[in-house]
């Protein structure tokens, strides 16, 4: 439960400022994107001079989220300013997540922090951190609120992106009735749920297609997880973004309590996702090598080989706690 004090600290500190940088984790996924361009274009709408972006080194749009609203308005990390007014760091559940712009987060006058992750240390000056949110789109959403705004159809369709995606269709566990709530609202406000529909989870290019069979092809299973991976070679000159739900398709075997995919990273090492269909808290394990996230979905970042990074995450998987 986020304190009332921390929402109106929240909301003055953004009524108040006249330029703001709101920044996502690097590998965007759709609720990174959907509350990053949901609250940044509420913003713009009070007329606020805003930068949205994050922190890798080129800010390349995945093709299934080219199609939300204010895609057009997201810039490169380098066009940031160093010392911005007021700098809000969305879905980031550790402030390392940022990368390229943690000096510029770290350097702005008001930090701001929303984020559902519980591995969030409340980074910020204004944390506006709720672990018990399904995702940080819900929390955006109670902020515009908050503020005494409305959510016009471009801003609800970005809201509702974050919420849709971060429940996996409301299908997963963390989908609470205020969950479908806010998704309610955010439909009455004009949201277009069948162009997200369609252009996430009903659309794909071809060649993503045939990168997801070599990532299928490899799969094994061991002690009740099932895990895969993807070299670079693998891509043909695509961007990892184009791999970002692949995991998914890991986790749909029922002989599995833990899904595992690694994916080879352009500067180095991995990165290592873990999706949980039991108690298994995953975020446990992926805090142990530096990284976060929720119980049944977290990632981290490992600079070694791909067998030993297998065998460290198998061995922690082993003797990983169990959620209440």
């Amino acid at each position: 439960m986020i304190p009332r004090e921390e929402w109106i600290r929240a909301s003055s500190a953004l009524e108040g400022s006249k330029e703001v940088a709101i920044c996502c984790h690097v590998s965007p996924d759709g609720d990174a994107f959907g509350s990053m361009l949901g609250l940044g274009l509420f913003l713009e709408g009070l007329g606020k001079k805003v930068w949205m972006s994050w922190g890798s080194p080129e800010a390349a749009i995945p093709d299934n989220y080219a199609f939300l609203p204010g895609v057009d308005r997201i810039v490169s990390h380098d066009r940031v300013p160093d010392a911005v007014e007021t700098f809000v760091a969305i879905d980031c559940g550790d402030l390392r997540r940022l990368d390229l712009l943690v000096p510029k987060f770290l350097a702005a006058g008001i930090k701001v922090n929303i984020d559902h992750h519980v591995s969030n240390t409340d980074y910020g000056d204004i944390n506006l951190v709720d672990h018990t949110r399904a995702s940080s789109a819900e929390l955006a959403f109670e902020l515009i609120q908050r503020m005494g705004g409305k959510a016009t159809p471009e801003v609800a369709t970005a809201l509702y992106t974050g919420v849709v995606t971060d429940t996996g269709r409301f299908q997963y566990s963390n989908t609470s009735p205020a969950t479908l709530q806010a998704a309610a609202a955010l439909r009455e406000a004009g949201a277009d749920h069948l162009t997200v529909a369609e252009q996430i989870f009903e659309s794909a290019p071809f060649e993503q297609l045939r990168i997801l069979g070599k990532v299928l092809s490899r799969a094994k299973l061991e002690d009740g997880v099932v895990y895969s991976w993807l070299e670079l070679e693998d891509l043909d000159g695509q961007g990892l973004e184009i791999a970002e739900d692949f995991i998914d398709f890991l986790k749909v075997v029922k002989e599995a309590s833990v899904a595992l995919l690694l994916k080879q990273r352009p500067e180095g090492g991995w990165r290592v996702s873990l999706r949980s269909r039991d108690d298994t808290d995953v975020s446990a394990v992926a805090q142990s090598f530096g990284g976060g996230g929720h119980s049944k979905a977290a990632g981290f970042s490992f600079s070694g080989g791909l067998q030993e990074a297998i065998s460290l995450v198998l061995e922690r998987l082993s003797k990983a706690p169990s959620t209440p």
